[in-house]
């Protein structure tokens, strides 16, 4: 049975940097250290997939890539590859508490191509020999090429030689186009040594890193375009349903995601071997592995290729515990994380204990009626408390939004006071809670209202930016989550 413990969320982008975005440099190394003192034995991270239309980090160019705007660039300063004047005189945003990403996805590349050209002298050869190592990244590494030749555009809009990965038409390719290619190579080469120092630095002090994956891919990725075979797509290559969730507490009109959904037919077929690479390769990122939408794997939502909402689609089942069988049976039982919310129906929490992975609770959802679900006394132990998430409100905002019943709900239950803070009552709360496991966001410990939101479910454009400000590590703040732990039992 898991051991009584707490985490923060807090995504890699949303630490503090000179570069315009979070990444595996010192700050990285110092919220470890922070982690360690306030005996915090966990660290959840959001997807770190390499970002796409959106900035989400949900919508990824593949399922196995690392995003490069987390690559820090005084290694590369340190080598030599990289001057720290040209560095500082280029715009990655200016913003220190939000994300410019267009100015990362303009500059921060330009930064790295030059780095790679002055680090191949010495790193063609490794890059040569990862590359034939790693059998996702071969596809993964031709794909973004051909996406830069092609200015960007979808593999969707390839002429039909390359879309269709005409074997001709793509070593043509290779053969003119070995440095492109290689520098894609060097890009993943470095986003994993630098992840691999800080997650051996942050297990070498207790820490363990809960990473996330999106159940789905996104339609324009290395892996739809390698295997078509794996997705529902028509004679154009073109998904003919797409995946999402009807409305619920999120949004009036559901969530149209857009990304394809699988053909489980055929992963079946082939014993699942996608989904095993796939989780085989996560967990040589994390030590555990929160798979987002998991009841999607007993019914998915599955709505036209076309439609401009969520609200017009069908419950089509899914594979449930075969893939999970198929998975244990391939390399062992993994501590995998089930995100249960949403529409949850008898079948999925089934499904869900036969697994035996913990779900989630989250307090924000707990006082909507007498005995909500996500009240603290029906959290069962196998379980992760959340007090917010990055698809919700921040505590703060939920509270300058919540309902007269549900505040009163809350105050009574919760013995909510001015003096404490609401926030922190509600910190409390979730730290009480019965489930093994509980985990702030860090815009909950410091109090912050919505501005500090990291997503709004439903809609493109201002999401995923929010970024701590350097000083954020205060003595108080240590102290405070340090007694917390300490007081309800969920010591490092």
């Amino acid at each position: 049975m898991n051991k009584r413990a707490s985490g923060i969320l807090m995504h890699i982008s949303s630490l503090p940097s000179q570069y315009g975005i979070g990444d595996f440099g010192m700050s990285a190394y110092q919220f470890v250290d922070f982690l360690k003192e306030t005996q915090t034995k966990y660290w959840q991270v959001l997807p770190m997939g390499i970002t796409s239309y959106g900035d989400s980090p949900y919508q990824s160019f593949s399922a196995f890539a690392g995003n490069p705007y987390f690559i820090d660039l005084d290694e590369f300063i340190d080598k030599g590859w990289l001057d720290q004047d040209e560095v500082d005189n280029t715009n990655l945003g200016d913003n220190p508490v939000a994300v410019d990403y267009a100015a990362l996805y303009y500059n921060k590349y330009p930064l790295l191509r030059k780095a790679f050209k002055n680090a191949l002298p010495e790193v063609e050869s490794k890059l040569n020999q990862v590359l034939k190592d790693e059998d996702w990244l071969h596809d993964f590494a031709l794909f973004m090429a051909l996406k830069d030749y092609h200015d960007g555009r979808s593999w969707q809009e390839w002429s039909d030689d390359f879309k269709r990965r005409d074997k001709r038409a793509l070593e043509s390719f290779e053969s003119s186009h070995q440095e492109d290619i290689l520098f894609w190579v060097f890009t993943q080469y470095f986003f994993k040594t630098q992840w691999d120092a800080l997650k051996h630095y942050a297990n070498s002090a207790g820490i363990y890193i809960i990473g996330d994956i999106p159940i789905y891919v996104a339609v324009d990725s290395s892996d739809v375009w390698a295997d078509p075979k794996y997705y529902k797509l028509d004679e154009n290559l073109a998904p003919t349903v797409v995946a999402g969730v009807p409305p619920d507490l999120m949004s009036d009109y559901g969530q149209l995601w857009g990304n394809p959904i699988y053909d489980w037919d055929v992963h079946e077929a082939d014993g699942f071997k996608w989904w095993i690479k796939r989780i085989e390769e996560s967990f040589k990122l994390y030590d555990s592995v929160r798979i987002d939408h998991f009841r999607g794997f007993e019914a998915y939502w599955q709505i036209p290729f076309g439609n401009e909402t969520a609200v017009e689609g069908e419950w089509v089942k899914g594979p449930a515990n075969r893939l999970f069988h198929a998975i244990n049976n391939a390399i062992g039982e993994k501590d995998i994380l089930a995100e249960d919310l949403g529409y949850i129906t008898t079948e999925v929490h089934k499904m869900i204990e036969e697994t035996g992975y913990p779900g989630m609770n989250v307090m924000q959802f707990g006082f909507g009626g007498d005995d909500a679900e996500f009240a603290p006394h029906n959290h069962q132990y196998n379980s992760i408390a959340y007090t917010s998430n990055h698809d919700t409100m921040t505590m703060e905002g939920w509270l300058l939004q919540a309902n007269t019943d549900e505040l009163r709900r809350a105050k009574d239950y919760l013995n909510l006071t001015l003096n404490e803070g609401y926030t922190n009552g509600f910190i409390r709360g979730t730290y009480a809670s019965h489930s093994y496991l509980a985990i702030i966001p860090m815009q909950d410990w410091m109090n912050l209202n919505d501005e500090a939101r990291m997503n709004e479910p439903s809609t493109v454009g201002g999401n995923w930016m929010w970024r701590v400000e350097s000083d954020y590590i205060t003595d108080e703040m240590t102290e405070k989550i340090k007694n917390m732990n300490q007081i309800f039992g969920r010591i490092l």
